[in-house]
């Protein structure tokens, strides 16, 4: 038999299998692009408190909430008055002539010979008096003691620590300026304050964080110095070291494992910051690492340490013997 006819529309014209064979031999073409977007990497997946309405950015979103909370109370509290509490504090504040707003008694209360003589006091400084009763002064102080009276004293307004060189500079004399490196207890610092104004400080220098601010009670323990010797707020104490060394002073940290002692430091008559550390913690790594010397005050072994504000007075003191 001969060959089948093929149709002329058939030939030249493989088969399937012969197709799929010339598709695997040959080359492959080109999309000229447009399968481009399928080659590129798809982007990170973002977090999950990134994305919208996920469970972790809602909690997220609600910390963020509190913490801004939290500051505006904080913001609030520092710039609202403060009330002195007591018959004792309110007499002593009034006495050392502590900035006040108004001076609070409640009604029906028993007067005794302090509240007596902090009316008198008032009303001579012209200090406003509230009379209220007790459940409002209960609670204004959250159920504190108060004995029936109070003190409403201000904000204290805070130096910057530049101002106590120009302090320094218009008294003729070397600048000495106390630092602080997380004081905590108010009394404390006003009893610092105490010592820096008895041996001629032109200031004292506290960081904004993680330190006691003046208080009330601190404007107490100062016994009036507060309102003679600026207290300044930095809000980063070793930038405020590093610009006094910057301008001439010499920086002394006071330690109990410091390397020299105290009364071994030249000192005299030279542009100086003492520098004391809080209270059983004593300076900070980096604050400690930027001063020019680290000093202790020599005690017997039978004494561990010294009370911070007894610490400031001693090496005060000793500064001033040294030809200040």
């Amino acid at each position: 038999m001969g060959d089948p006819k093929v149709s002329p529309s058939a030939r030249g014209r493989p088969g399937k299998r012969a197709a799929a064979q010339t598709k695997k031999k040959g080359p492959s073409t080109g999309t000229g692009g447009h399968g481009r977007k399928k080659l590129t990497g798809r982007k990170p997946t973002p977090k999950a408190e990134d994305r919208t309405n996920h469970p972790a950015a809602r909690r997220a979103e609600s910390v963020q909430r509190r913490e801004e909370v939290a500051r505006q109370r904080a913001r609030k509290a520092a710039d609202a008055p403060e009330l002195l509490l007591g018959r004792n504090p309110v007499l002593e504040a009034l006495r050392a002539k502590i900035p006040a707003l108004a001076l609070i008694v409640t009604t029906g209360m028993d007067v005794d010979d302090r509240v007596n003589e902090s009316i008198r006091t008032a009303a001579d400084r012209g200090i406003a008096l509230q009379e209220i009763g007790r459940p409002e002064l209960d609670r204004m102080t959250h159920g504190a003691l108060h004995q029936g009276i109070a003190l409403q004293v201000p904000p204290y307004a805070y130096a910057h620590p530049d101002d106590l060189l120009v302090h320094a500079h218009h008294s003729g004399r070397p600048a000495l300026i106390v630092a602080l490196d997380g004081v905590t207890d108010p009394r404390n610092l006003g009893a610092i304050v105490r010592s820096a104004a008895a041996f001629g400080a032109h200031g004292v220098v506290v960081p904004q964080r993680r330190s006691v601010g003046m208080t009330a009670s601190a404007w107490r323990t100062s016994a009036g110095a507060a309102a003679r010797v600026p207290v300044a707020r930095a809000v980063n104490l070793g930038r405020a070291l590093a610009s006094y060394q910057k301008a001439g002073l010499t920086t002394v940290g006071l330690d109990a494992s410091g390397e020299h002692d105290i009364d071994d430091i030249d000192v005299g008559g030279q542009p100086l910051v003492l520098v004391l550390g809080g209270e059983g913690s004593g300076l900070t790594r980096l604050v400690r690492a930027g001063c020019d010397y680290v000093a202790r005050i020599p005690i017997t072994s039978d004494t561990e340490s010294l009370n911070v504000s007894v610490a400031a007075g001693i090496a005060l003191a000793g500064i001033a013997r040294g030809g200040r």
